[in-house]
């Protein structure tokens, strides 16, 4: 890839969890009927990881990670350590797998989530020495975990269409430069 284009696609990732994030944290939590908030970082960390390799995976849960720790009073460095790892993780599946069915998709979306609300809740356990394990699994992480599965069915969709036609517009553009 040429590095105009390398750039492009940073800063299309950087702007699309910047706007994940504000959707997220902002207006999921004014929606009366979700008990949880789909989180759409994960989805996108995934994503991108799974359709785009290791690298890509970690750079997309880097930008995440560094938006998480930003805005929030956990220690910092601690969400891009997890969003980080989780964007190499599924960036494993990318050689072995097609990335047009949604059956893998679907199985990384919930062990990611599984593996994230786990990284917490060990955290919260470290920090606090204890926590209601009951009240966390019924109130945050299965409702979590749900909303986030049925969010990605769509977005998966979204993000994997517009970035083959990505793909497409640069790949002409190489050509026509050669």
């Amino acid at each position: 890839m040429r590095f105009k284009t390398i750039v492009k696609r940073i800063i299309i990732y950087f702007v699309l969890i910047m706007f994940a994030f504000i959707l997220q944290t902002c207006l999921f939590p004014m929606v009366r009927f979700l008990f949880a908030a789909p989180n759409l970082l994960l989805i996108i960390t995934f994503s991108y990881g799974f359709m785009y390799g290791p690298t890509t995976g970690i750079i997309c849960g880097l930008f995440a990670g560094l938006m998480m720790d930003t805005f929030y009073s956990e220690p910092f460095g601690l969400f891009i350590m997890i969003y980080s790892y989780l964007g190499f993780f599924c960036g494993l599946f990318t050689e072995e797998y097609r990335n047009d069915s949604m059956i893998l998709p679907l199985i990384l979306c919930v062990v990611c989530d599984f593996f994230y609300n786990a990284a917490m809740i060990v955290y919260r356990i470290l920090t606090f020495g204890f926590v209601n394990m009951e009240f966390l699994l019924k109130k945050v992480v299965l409702p979590e975990m749900f909303f986030t599965l049925l969010v990605t069915i769509a977005v998966y969709h979204i993000l994997l269409n517009t970035n083959r036609k990505l793909d497409q517009i640069d790949d002409l553009r190489g050509q026509n430069a050669a």
